[in-house]
């Protein structure tokens, strides 16, 4: 095993912890902006999963099938990161005055 390989290992791990993280922070909140922030959070971490899923599966069996099916994983991922990403972007702004709104 070569070390891109156990880097790209590494980084799916972490990307499936991220998105367990804010997915449980999701279920645990009771503010609406703020379920949506983590929710949208959890989809960027979802699509780093996939999109690094892809390149180590390119990595491990290079071969004509495995690249089209990688081509798709990373159609889906950057396309799933970036609207999460600008929708986790729109959210923040609003998380902290929620916050405030809401402090009992």
């Amino acid at each position: 095993m070569n070390a891109l390989n156990i880097i790209f290992v590494v980084l799916i791990v972490l990307a499936f912890v991220a998105y367990f993280y804010f997915k449980t922070k999701q279920f645990r909140s009771s503010l609406p902006i703020a379920k949506k922030w983590y929710k949208s959070k959890a989809g960027v971490a979802l699509a780093a999963f996939i999109v690094l899923f892809g390149l180590n599966s390119a990595l491990l069996f290079p071969d004509t099938l495995t690249f089209v099916v990688v081509a798709v994983f990373l159609l889906v991922g950057i396309g799933t990161g970036f609207e999460n990403y600008k929708r986790a972007k729109h959210y923040g702004q609003f998380v902290e005055e929620e916050y405030a709104l809401n402090k009992k």
